[in-house]
């Protein structure tokens, strides 16, 4: 397992999937790729799908890995594999973590003039394709593409380009397409592709591996509250664990409780908690909101009234953060004006 890294500021950040070798639940998915494999037909395109954070990456990364640790199907190392893990000093997971292995390229989105990351993945990205399967095959003639996300596509010049390629796919060429709403995908992008559905993982299962990103201990009570909160997303369970999200969270749940009374003093240090937060705070305030609303949801069923109340407040709340995050604009106000709403829905 590589250790967390740390970040200018000092705070532990997670690997990238493609420095990542510690691997938890989804022992069906992973057996599905390796049986293809293994069997010597493995199809050309797979669209791994389901929810942020579950670790669809990293399997779309550990597959790529294995297949270019091994590039014989028949091999006796294959063949005896029960699993994709590959030794990270293993000289393709040390290219592939350097960014480095001439037989994998990644789909991603880009560096614009400004420095900033593109908001798609462009055509240009896509043209890529075409010099990478267009050489020579070396190293055990596997040549592997990861699209990490299908969902950032430019429409629909990049999709067709893609399309275009998964049409008149290459000998040994295996595409890797990672979807967190597959469905949104252009259907003739789909039918190229054996789909690969990721569920939520179990709590155990989120808080191990949020742990072993992190490096911390599995019994850390920190880890193992983010973990429950985490909706099966280990990468939501690491966001909280960055930084304030977590007590950001604690702070909303407190208030959150309280309603329809709202504690004014209370909601101006949080405001002002969140003036001063990372992204990953703000969002976990956003998300306490959001998990609020659904369970209010849920026990309006047969009362109209109190359904549209909520859905109105839902629709307020995701516009503002929108705004907040486009335009950079003051939290604080928008803390005031999302709890004034939440206070009459709770009536």
């Amino acid at each position: 397992m590589n250790a967390a890294r740390r970040s200018q500021d000092d705070e532990v950040e997670a690997p990238h999937p493609r420095e990542t070798s510690a691997w938890f639940g989804h022992a069906a998915a992973e057996r599905a790729l390796l049986e293809a494999y293994r069997g010597g037909r493995v199809p050309h395109a797979w669209l791994i799908g389901g929810p942020a954070g579950i670790g669809k990456a990293t399997l779309a990364y550990r597959m790529a890995r294995f297949v270019l640790a091994h590039p014989d199907p028949s091999s006796p190392a294959v063949q005896a594999a029960t699993t994709l893990a590959v030794d990270p000093n293993h000289a393709a997971a040390r290219r592939i973590a350097a960014r480095a292995h001439g037989g994998l390229l990644v789909l991603e989105r880009s560096e614009g003039e400004s420095g900033a990351l593109r908001t798609v993945i462009t055509i240009d990205e896509v043209r890529r394709t075409t010099g990478f399967f267009g050489r020579t095959a070396g190293e055990g003639g596997w040549r592997v593409c990861i699209v990490d996300s299908a969902d950032e596509l430019q429409y629909p010049q990049a999709s067709n380009a893609l399309l275009k390629i998964l049409e008149e796919p290459p000998a040994r060429a295996l595409f890797l397409l990672v979807s967190h709403a597959p469905g949104r995908l252009l259907p003739t992008i789909r039918s190229r592709c054996r789909h690969l559905t990721l569920r939520p993982l179990p709590v155990a299962d989120v808080g191990r591996a949020a742990a072993a990103a992190l490096a911390r201990n599995d019994d850390d009570a920190e880890v193992a509250e983010a973990a429950a909160l985490a909706d099966g997303s280990v990468g939501r369970a690491v966001q909280l664990l960055s930084g304030e999200a977590l007590k950001v969270r604690e702070r909303v749940s407190a208030l959150l409780a309280a309603l329809p009374a709202v504690d004014a003093m209370a909601l101006h240090a949080l405001g002002d908690a969140l003036g001063r937060a990372d992204p990953q705070a703000f969002a976990a305030f956003v998300d306490a909101v959001r998990d609020w609303l659904s369970a209010r949801l849920g026990r309006g069923a047969g009362d109209p009234a109190r359904l549209a109340r909520v859905a109105e407040v839902w629709e307020k709340l995701n516009g503002a953060a929108r705004e907040v995050e486009v335009f950079n604009l003051d939290r604080k106000p928008m803390v005031f004006a999302v709890f004034g709403l939440l206070a009459e829905a709770a009536r």
